[in-house]
């Protein structure tokens, strides 16, 4: 078999598209693939999300949408491989129909366009079970593969069970999981076998599947060395963590539905997410095959151990290095209109909450403040108050409170932080935040650090909420009370925290 070349200066680099640049697995690939040697354009639907990224002015960016046959059409021009990194899960009843029809279009796109390959990125199904017996997470992405392999158009489809790495959704469950509950009541799919895979083997992978032979048009499973099952994966991350060993009690009585809000009440992923996740798990995902390996060889570099895989993602959150997480993504249905710049543009009401400080400390000590905020942090004000909210917004189906930060000191356009999403950020000066939590309208939290005419730091914070019918009216004006509590006291402690930090000389610490 042709073995793929070590050397990357031995063929030019390829003009690849990677939709999903956005998301976890697709914002690891595309430096990967830069870094191999080819011209990069991404597809997204909200381009300024992949400002801030380190290897954005390295690529070229355009606006669309997978399902929009017109946009998708317009970014294959001069593509020789296509990678397909998206898919709906948690938007939905409706998301296998959803994928299947993005899965058409994009394929229909790359073969008029005369598109080389396509790659995509899929989930492992068990060996010999029917389709119609699979979960609906596992049967959409198995239809995915299919429509691409009999589009007309070269495709590898490479499928993965659980992919560990640092701020993945497995991973990040598996965590929490375990860190928090040192006894368990769990549900029975805890032990059926699985074979995790570690994301630099599947990054591997798919960096490799650009330059596979040509005439290939067929899946690869790919996973680690390990078939192991999850309630041992569970003991191998406490040990990984210095954790004491883990007591786990399988009991058969935790349904899906009732294994994803047992996920989503200890983990910070939501229920939309867990339960698809949780469902897969149901079913035994090992590699029937490992015929990667005579296009990419396993030497030198061989797979990561499950343990190995543990320890290099804990790393990662040690020391900070977390380039993306599973909350990357937007969460579905989730608001992504920009802040209007006048009340006119929202056809109505604009309900604004202004506070303004004076500060006795630089801006740049407000502004270290500002960046810092949410994640461990927290909010600044009345903790009871943002907690309660939070588990309000679990309740009815939203993200919470608890998906934290990417990085502990850093912020960049479109990271996810607890229930907001960074809009905007101008270092030094502003930051901008779109709710995500499930609210009846949108609301945007905004701060800035200034300095006035007089030499001194102000701190100006400003709260905006555009509300969607009479619900939205209702809304605004029952939780108006709180607000002298939950924003006054959001300025008045970031302002406190500016001065701590520049008396202290260090990282400043919630009021």
């Amino acid at each position: 078999m042709t073995e793929v070349g070590s050397d990357p200066d031995a063929e030019p680099g390829l003009h690849v598209l990677v939709t999903g640049a956005t998301g976890y697995i697709g914002g690891r690939l595309v430096p990967e693939l830069l870094d191999a040697g080819h011209r990069v354009r991404c597809l997204a639907r909200t381009p300024e999300k992949l400002r801030d990224h380190p290897w954005s002015g390295r690529a070229d960016v355009v606006r669309g949408d997978v399902t929009d046959a017109e946009s998708v059409a317009e970014a294959m021009r001069d593509i020789d491989v296509a990678y397909y990194l998206v898919h709906a899960l948690g938007t939905g009843s409706g998301f296998e129909e959803t994928d299947r029809r993005a899965a058409r279009v994009f394929s229909e796109a790359a073969r008029a366009a005369g598109v080389r390959r396509i790659v995509y990125l899929g989930g492992l199904t068990p060996a010999g079970k029917p389709e119609a017996e699979l979960s609906p997470h596992l049967r959409s992405r198995a239809e995915v593969g299919r429509i691409f392999l009999d589009s007309g158009v070269e495709s590898v489809v490479l499928r993965a069970a659980v992919i560990i790495g640092s701020g993945s959704a497995s991973f990040e469950m598996l965590r929490y999981l375990t860190e928090r509950l040192p006894v368990m009541i769990t549900p029975s799919w805890v032990r059926t076998r699985i074979q995790p895979i570690a994301v630099r083997d599947v990054l591997r992978y798919l960096v490799a599947g650009a330059r596979l032979p040509a005439g290939l048009n067929r899946t690869f499973d790919i996973g680690g060395p390990d078939i192991i099952t999850y309630r041992d994966m569970m003991r191998a991350y406490a040990s990984a963590a210095g954790l004491p060993r883990r007591v786990i009690l399988p009991v058969p009585v935790l349904t899906p539905t009732l294994s994803s809000y047992w996920i989503g009440l200890v983990t910070p992923v939501p229920h939309a997410i867990a339960r698809p996740l949780a469902e897969s798990l149901r079913h035994e995902v090992v590699c029937a095959e490992h015929d990667i390996t005579q296009y990419v060889p396993d030497q030198p570099r061989k797979p990561l151990t499950c343990a190995a895989a543990l320890r290099l993602a804990l790393r990662r959150i040690q020391d900070a290095q977390v380039t993306t997480r599973w909350s990357s993504a937007s969460v579905p249905g989730a608001p992504s209109d920009p802040l209007p710049t006048d009340p006119g543009w929202s056809g109505g009401s604009l309900y604004t909450d202004r506070r303004q400080l004076t500060v006795d400390a630089s801006p740049e000590a407000l502004w270290r403040v500002i960046e810092g905020i949410g994640g461990d942090n927290g909010w600044y004000s009345f903790p009871l108050a943002w907690a309660v909210r939070g588990w309000l917004d679990r309740l009815v189906g939203g993200v919470g409170l608890r998906r934290g930060r990417r990085d502990a000191a850093r912020l960049r356009v479109g990271d996810s932080l607890d229930f907001w999403r960074v809009e905007e950020i101008e270092p030094g000066r502003l930051l901008r935040l779109r709710a995500e939590m499930r609210l009846p309208g949108l609301a945007w939290l905004e701060m800035r650090a200034e300095q006035g005419d007089d030499g001194r730091t102000r701190y100006r914070q400003r709260a905006l909420f555009h509300p969607r019918g009479l619900l939205g009216h209702a809304y605004w004006w029952s939780v108006a009370p709180f607000h002298t509590v939950v924003f006054g006291g959001m300025a008045r402690n970031i302002a406190k925290a500016a001065g701590r930090e520049r008396t202290a000389g260090q990282d400043p610490k919630p009021g």
